[in-house]
């Protein structure tokens, strides 16, 4: 059960409900923003880098999935594991995302979507071993601007996943998602809902 209670749509003002396509969203996607609508203006700025991310994306979509969902994995952020988003959701099945549980040894992942997964495990996990050894290895698969482009989507995965982690958001949750945080929730435990 959510730690805070969700603002209802009509009260949120109409910046927030138009950014977010209020009218035409489910409760899943509105997700964690029905609490965040505490603090619209806020709210708005963490809206805005995502969006921002999304809209000027670079790197191909199975790639930023992959890394979104294995921090989702560290963050134990039930919701995050438990969306699957359209725009990748043609280019990964459920066999790839049970991978994600040690990557180290699943077969259906390029060298680069590895490379981006264990920037995304350092940077959720043990972000001081980022150093200038692993900025090299990253600058053989990756551009400057792509590592910039992939860091930026850890940053946000991180803090916004561990932000919905604790606040607990798992009511819309398939079951298999919505377990107490003292059982660790493994990358695919449900049929994951897509969303837009």
């Amino acid at each position: 059960m959510s730690r805070f209670s969700f603002v209802p749509t009509e009260e949120w003002p109409d910046t927030l409900r138009e950014f977010v396509q209020a009218d035409s969203a489910t409760d899943l996607e509105l997700g964690i923003t029905r609490m965040l609508a505490h603090q619209p203006a806020a709210a708005m700025g963490a809206l805005q880098f995502g969006a921002a991310l999304t809209v000027n994306r670079t790197l191909p979509e199975r790639l930023i999935e992959l890394l979104r969902l294995r921090i989702a994995f560290h963050n134990q952020c039930r919701s995050c594991m438990a969306i699957r988003y359209r725009s990748a959701a043609d280019d990964i099945d459920e066999d790839v995302v049970c991978s994600l549980e040690k990557p180290h040894e699943a077969h259906d992942l390029s060298d680069s979507e590895r490379l981006a997964i264990e920037l995304g495990n350092r940077f959720a996990c043990n972000h001081l071993s980022i150093d200038d050894d692993f900025f090299s290895e990253l600058k053989t698969r990756f551009s400057e601007a792509d590592i910039i482009e992939l860091l930026l989507h850890c940053a946000l995965y991180v803090g916004m996943g561990r932000l919905a982690a604790v606040l607990d958001m798992t009511e819309e949750l398939p079951e298999g998602f919505a377990k107490p945080f003292s059982e660790v929730v493994k990358p695919t435990a449900d049929q994951p809902v897509i969303v837009r």
